[in-house]
């Protein structure tokens, strides 16, 4: 492979160097990280217009900031679980090229630190309780989960009852069947609506509610 040119070269916070290469990816090293190539690899890789050997260009984006990107991979997903694309979003907003980013993903979904059916199905068990069906596989789209994925976490997982649910937040709303006038009923109904239930059960519920009430 032919040498790869450095377009610019940045000092810039706590000691690192920004450097631009004419691929279009520019790396964040630390001195210490520069240090580890051999005297004459810095001199060319801090020199603007200069000539980098492609197998010294391919040890930095494998072997240093590579190597950095999936050991930060491994240390956010220890602070707390994440579905595939929040990782790389993540990533991606920590400043790793796009190329170690997705070399980062692919390493710790090797190795299972990451299943996005892992994820659904247990964001299904523990939030089925608040959320609807609609509400739950809306929040998973938002978090970049496939929708087989979710389709098969919500097959496995979601057990609740949608219209016992909808009676709860009425009464923690102190809904009354009894005096709610009609300008109430379409906004509980838009409220029920916005958190993910289907017209169907809102309705069978509000009807049964005022059933009861008149009896």
């Amino acid at each position: 492979m032919e040498d790869v040119q450095i377009r610019e070269v940045r000092r810039g916070e706590k000691g690192r160097v920004h450097i631009s290469f004419e691929t279009g990816i520019t790396v964040s090293l630390y001195r210490s990280e520069i240090r580890s190539l051999s005297l004459q690899e810095q001199r060319i890789l801090l020199t603007e217009e200069a000539y980098l050997p492609w197998t010294v260009y391919q040890k930095i984006l494998t072997e240093i900031v590579g190597l950095r990107a999936k050991k930060r991979a491994m240390f956010l997903l220890e602070k707390m679980d994440r579905t595939e694309k929040q990782l790389y979003d993540k990533l991606m907003q920590n400043g790793y090229p796009e190329e170690c980013v997705a070399a980062a993903v692919d390493y710790v979904k090797q190795y299972h630190y990451i299943d996005d059916l892992r994820y659904a199905k247990q964001y299904v068990r523990y939030q089925q309780q608040k959320k609807s069906r609609q509400r739950l596989k809306m929040d998973l789209m938002q978090k970049g989960v496939a929708k087989d994925v979710i389709e098969q976490a919500l097959e496995e997982e979601f057990a609740s009852d949608e219209r016992a649910k909808i009676e709860e937040l009425l009464k923690k709303r102190h809904y009354d069947y009894a005096c709610t006038d009609r300008r109430e009923q379409q906004r509980t109904y838009q409220f029920l609506m916005r958190r993910g239930y289907r017209s169907g059960d809102i309705l069978a519920v509000l009807k049964a509610g005022e059933t009861f009430a008149e009896e």
